[in-house]
């Protein structure tokens, strides 16, 4: 072993340890007394503290990375039983058998299903071949086409795809690294694309669908995929412009003759050819699950449909299943095994156990009031905004989407219980929020990936990142505040 391994061995370690002891130390310390609202007295319960004790080992290890995030999240499974907070019975109903599993799935299969295909490569060979030799519109189309992707296909795969391409730009245009404005904002723009994307429909993000399982079964709320797209698009758009504008003020882009390039876009396209079987297939399947998430109604009223056959879980998991059919081919269970991310889905699954086991003790009721009780006097404007504000710079502590997710949403939910609220008015920001990671580069695997191209730094990504964030911030507040009203999605 060498010595930076030992050393990051014994960190991993130190890092366990202390979540360890702070798990202990909560579950030592004597029961707080009853905390008096308007609503009646909040008592943290025994069962309550031992979760909010499981919770602060797990917040630890997922902010230090100290062991994978599956692993903690099964860890809390464990520790969740030891401590008597709920039978091992019950957190696998809470989780792992939840139906949001399939959606996650059927997503997930789906993304790796465009992955076999030419189709992401064709449609930003196609667009960026359109664009000519303007960087700046090189930027923007980063961004749009990365926003409109991702709004599908998860945020990682997308950014993995939009790298190599920007790359080959740079390398064309004889751009070097950490030299070139122009270099910094297009691998920057390859992260932000699909952050931003992200948010805008249930598809998009390991927290957006556990957000809508969250609001079901612990605030009773049904929220479908319509409803997520109508506040969550909006929310895209807005930032799409933003993203472009901060980019190219805080990297003004340096004079570059981008021939070169332009001339690989168009032997790229002409190598691609014209539309294989595999991809017309991909885009009919897409096509027919886009049209089932987003009209159920009219197509059941047309076919005479059962409601349980266009719930979005069926849909997703139908869907994903044509690809391995024969005739179709797209995909190969054999590949699926090898693409699919099976440790994200244990994440959102441990995570909608630790959340729902917080929540049904009470513990998740008395933490959001000893933290958040003062966001019940701000204008529902402004208490979107801080919710919106604050997630995102808790997302600097973590370096998942999910994660954020599980531990913010059931505490804003709780919160609302208690204040008398809509639920729908805090816990849809903060879902939305938890996979915008803006400011740090190791905040998000989707930062990570344009990030190794090595065309900007960590300290580029800040200073970029914190502008973006407050930009973020105010277009999902005004998305929510605006649209959602209008379309009676949140009340006041």
């Amino acid at each position: 072993m060498t010595a930076v391994a030992a050393l990051a061995s014994h960190k991993r370690w130190a890092f366990f340890l202390a979540a360890i002891a702070a798990m202990t130390v909560i579950l030592l310390l004597p029961a707080p007394g009853p905390i008096h609202t308007a609503k009646g007295p909040l008592q943290l319960s025994t069962q309550g503290k031992a979760a909010l004790a499981v919770l602060a080992l797990a917040v630890v290890l997922w902010a230090t990375e100290a062991i994978p995030f599956p692993v903690t999240g099964l860890l809390a499974l464990v520790l969740l039983v030891a401590t008597r907070v709920a039978p091992l019975t019950q957190l696998v109903q809470w989780g792992f058998g939840n139906t949001i599993i399939l959606f996650f799935l059927g997503v997930l299969l789906f993304s790796s299903a465009i992955a076999e295909t030419d189709l992401l490569k064709r449609l930003t060979t196609v667009v960026l071949t359109r664009l000519g030799h303007r960087p700046a519109a090189i930027v923007l189309a980063f961004i749009v086409v990365g926003a409109l992707l991702s709004a599908w296909i998860t945020d990682m795969a997308v950014a993995a795809m939009l790298m190599p391409i920007a790359v080959s730009i740079l390398h064309d245009a004889k751009v070097e690294r950490r030299r070139s404005n122009f270099g910094r904002a297009l691998l920057i723009a390859c992260a932000w694309g699909p952050l931003i994307g992200g948010v805008a429909t249930p598809a998009g993000c390991g927290p957006n669908p556990l957000t809508m399982q969250y609001l079901k079964e612990l605030g009773g709320i049904e929220f479908s995929f319509t409803d997520w797209l109508l506040v969550g698009f909006p929310a895209t758009l807005l930032m799409i412009p933003f993203g472009w504008l901060i980019l190219i003020k805080v990297f003004p882009i340096e004079p570059l003759d981008l021939r070169a390039a332009s001339e690989d876009l168009r032997r790229r396209l002409g190598t691609l050819g014209r539309l294989k079987w595999k991809e017309i297939a991909a885009l009919l399947i897409f096509a027919l699950m886009v049209a089932l998430w987003v009209f159920p109604k009219p197509i059941m009223r047309l076919t005479g449909g059962r409601v349980d056959y266009l719930d979005i879980r069926f849909v997703a998991i139908a869907c994903a299943c044509l690809f391995f059919l024969p005739g179709i081919g797209v995909l190969t269970w054999k590949r699926a095994e090898s693409t699919v991310s099976w440790g994200g889905i244990i994440l959102v699954v441990t995570g909608l156990s630790l959340g729902k086991a917080i929540h049904a003790t009470g513990a998740a009721a008395w933490l959001a009031y000893v933290c958040f009780h003062k966001l019940g006097s701000l204008h529902p404007v402004l208490m979107v905004f801080a919710v919106v504000l604050g997630v995102s710079l808790l997302k600097v502590m973590f370096s998942s989407n999910t994660v954020t997710g599980a531990i913010m949403v059931p505490l804003l939910i709780a919160l609302a219980a208690s204040l008398g609220l809509d639920p729908k008015l805090v816990a849809i920001p903060a879902g939305i929020t938890a996979s915008l990671a803006f400011i740090l580069v190791t905040s998000t695997p989707t930062n990570v990936i344009p990030y190794s191209a090595g065309y900007f730094s960590i300290g580029d990504m800040v200073k970029a990142g914190l502008p973006m964030t407050v930009a973020s911030s105010a277009c999902v507040t005004a998305s929510i505040c605006v649209f959602g009203r209008l379309f009676g999605i949140v009340t006041w």
